[in-house]
Parts: structure tokens; C-alpha cells; sequence
């Protein structure tokens, strides 16, 4: 096993650890308060994720020989971010997630359940995800509005550097944040060290409560954009590199994981698709049975930086809001511009996208459920009136 352990793969690891944290934590952390998180609560999920998403890829990659990347829902973070607060706060978010975990596990075991998601049409799922993630997209310009001189050198950072390597840009508007932090931010004072006791990991247990309004404002929407716009692609990804896993065992085990993960406030994890791109090319190694080391080292990578998340999140929590919402706005933009594209790419299912899109956009709340459960629900039906009358035209 070890002598299949390379200096490519090592660095391949580390990077693919460092870019699937810092391009997206910020979107996970909006996430969690959206639901009613408070900053160590958010901090102790943000922990969580990482190190079950750490374990999930150390435990897979070894167990299949395959370099199975894992990573924390990114569009499930963005589904919190519009959810609200549910009635009864954040625990009743944690059991959403926990039965979000259980769905993920019986897709993977009870093959129904996956074809039943895989048969959710891809146009909508995306309408639903690009509605999703909009209001968020639209932050790192309310934060040029806010403040130039804090809003503009990170939509610079992440502009420039997107214009000549994508996968940096994020990373690049994450280190603007910090220097604008540190040059443009006053900070009250004790600030720094408040911040060096917030150095312990963080461990917050929250009792889940549950509710019907959250299953379906929460856990239903999380399951769906989380197989959907996660676990699907990452196995495509793996596919496209030429390995050939069974979906099934490797669904139930990011459900699982996230199980572990939920009591603590992480909402869930699933095979990753970005950075599952980077473990699974020839930049990992030549050698492409010698490419999983690449996904062990960004598992333990993850750990070791979930380890640090409550100094991470103590260091956020001293910007004005609006600039984190911009970083993790622009860690979105890819993720929208794909996803808006794929919604409208077809003529005959344009409308029924449309109207998935803007009803989840809307950010309306009918029964305490949110708008993406009510945009999938508009859109299939508006799909489903479509298809009658073009069968009797």
C-alpha cells in the first residue's frame, strides 16, 4: 500500500485538501447560521464536516483502491442559506440533517430511491439549484456597494485570477478577504486575542428535534441537490477517468458519514465533484492505480483543517457579514452560471425550468416550507401540463 504512495500524489492531496476547503467554508458557514446556527455551533459543523469528509475519503479511498474524493454539499449549504430558521431553531435543522443522512444511505442500499432521484429531470434540478444560489451570487456586489474599498480588491483578486487559472480564484478572493481584514477591517480591541482562545477544535452536541415542516423545507431539498448536483457527478467524474465503482456502497457511506457528522451541526457529505477531477487526472500520477493516495492525503488534509475551523470561524466573525457573503458568493458563481445553463439549455422543458427558477428565487414560505421544495413542486407540474398538451396537439 505505501509503496504505492508518490510526491505527485502528495502534493496533489494537499492542494485538492486546501482549494475544496477554502473555496467553499464560507458558503457552509452562511449555511448553518441560516438555519439558525450560532457562530460556535456553525464553527463545531464546520469541524465536523471536514473531518467525516476526511474519514469518508480515507476509509473509501483505501477500501476500493480508487481515488475517491469526498466533500461537504457545497448547493446544500447554498439550500440552507434560503431555507430560514425553522420553528424551534437549529435543532430542528440538525434533525433535518440527520434524516437527510438516512435518505442519502437507503439511495445508496435501496436501489429505487437512486434511480427515483437520478429520474428527477436534470433541467429542473438545476433550475432549482441555480434559484438556490442566486440571492448569495448577488452578495459580492451588495459588498462593492457596501464599502468599496473592502468589497472591490476581492472581486478583483477572484476576477484576475479566474481570467487565467479558475480553480485558484476562489483561494485568491480568500486571501484579498484576509488582507482587507487585517489593512481595512478595525477590529475591537482584544480582538487577536479572543481569537488565539478560539485556537481548541470546536465540539458543540445539539439534541436533533424534528418537525414535518423542516423534513420538507429542509431534508427533502438538502437529499435531492446534495444526490443531484454531488453524488451523481462525482461518479461521473471517477467515470470519465476510466474507473468503474459501484455507486451503491459509496452513496451509503457519505450518508453515513454524514450521520456521524450531523449531531455536531454538519449538514452532509457526498463524493465530491471539482476537486474529484484533481485526485482522479494524471495530475495525481501517471500511474492511474496509484492515484488513490492522492484522495488519502486530502482526507487527512481535511481533518487537520477541520481541526482548525473554530479559529477560522472566530477570524470571520469579525468582518462586517457582508464580505464573507461575498467570498462565498463568488465560490458560487461557477457553480450558478453551470447550473443556469443546463435549467434553459432545452426548449421543451424551458418553461417548466423557468417557472422551478423563479419560485425558488423567490424565496417564498407557504406552511413554514421553502421556496425550493415549491419550485421542484411548480415545475414538475408545469412539466407534466407541457407534455399533456403537446400529446393532444
Amino acid at each position: 500500500m505505501f509503496k504505492d504512495l508518490s510526491p505527485q500524489s502528495l502534493f496533489m492531496g494537499c492542494l485538492t485538501a486546501f482549494v475544496g476547503f477554502a473555496s467553499s467554508f464560507a458558503v457552509v458557514l452562511q449555511g448553518l447560521k441560516g438555519v439558525g446556527a450560532t457562530d460556535y455551533e456553525a464553527a463545531s459543523g464546520l469541524m465536523a464536516l471536514s473531518v467525516s469528509m476526511g474519514l469518508c475519503a480515507i476509509v473509501l479511498s483505501l477500501w476500493t483502491r480508487l481515488p475517491v474524493s469526498i466533500a461537504w454539499s457545497t448547493p446544500g449549504a447554498a439550500v440552507l442559506v434560503t431555507a430560514g430558521v425553522p420553528e424551534g431553531g437549529f435543532a430542528v435543522a440538525v434533525g433535518a440533517f440527520l434524516v437527510c443522512g438516512v435518505l442519502i444511505v437507503v439511495a445508496g442500499l435501496f436501489r429505487p430511491l437512486g434511480r427515483a432521484v437520478a429520474a428527477i429531470p436534470a433541467p429542473l434540478a438545476n433550475a432549482m439549484l441555480s434559484g438556490v444560489i442566486l440571492g448569495l451570487c448577488f452578495a459580492p456586489f451588495k459588498a462593492i456597494a457596501f464599502d468599496p474599498a473592502l468589497g472591490l480588491p476581492i472581486f478583483i483578486a477572484w476576477a484576475v485570477v479566474a481570467a487565467f487559472k479558475r480553480l485558484y480564484a476562489v483561494p485568491a478572493a480568500l486571501v484579498a478577504f484576509v488582507i482587507v481584514m487585517v489593512l481595512g477591517v478595525e477590529l475591537p480591541e482584544g480582538a487577536f486575542a479572543t481569537w488565539a482562545s478560539s485556537l481548541a477544535p470546536p465540539v458543540e452536541f445539539v439534541a436533533p428535534q424534528f418537525t414535518l415542516a423542516a423534513l420538507v423545507s429542509i431534508a427533502l431539498p438538502l437529499f435531492i441537490v446534495t444526490m443531484a448536483s454531488q453524488n451523481i457527478p462525482g461518479i461521473a467524474v471517477l467515470k470519465v477517468n476510466n474507473y468503474d465503482p459501484n455507486p451503491g456502497p459509496l452513496f451509503a457511506a457519505t450518508g453515513l458519514f454524514s450521520l456521524l457528522s450531523a449531531p455536531f451541526g454538519g449538514h452532509a457529505v457526498n463524493l465530491a465533484a471539482i476537486t474529484a477531477a484533481m485526485c482522479a487526472g494524471e495530475d495525481a500520477h501517471p500511474d492511474p492505480v496509484r492515484r488513490y493516495w492522492a484522495a488519502v492525503i486530502a482526507g487527512i488534509g481535511y481533518i487537520v483543517l477541520g481541526l482548525a475551523a473554530g479559529a477560522v470561524t472566530a477570524f470571520v466573525s469579525l468582518a462586517p457579514p457582508i464580505l464573507i457573503q461575498s467570498v462565498a458568493g463568488l465560490a458560487l458563481i461557477g457553480a450558478f452560471s453551470g447550473s443556469a445553463v443546463a435549467a434553459f439549455k432545452e426548449p421543451e422543458t424551458r418553461e417548466a425550468a423557468a417557472v422551478t427558477f423563479l419560485v425558488t428565487a423567490s424565496g417564498i414560505s407557504i406552511l413554514g416550507i421553502s421556496g425550493a421544495f415549491w419550485g421542484l413542486v411548480a415545475g414538475v407540474a408545469m412539466l407534466g401540463l407541457l407534455k399533456v398538451a403537446r400529446a393532444r396537439a
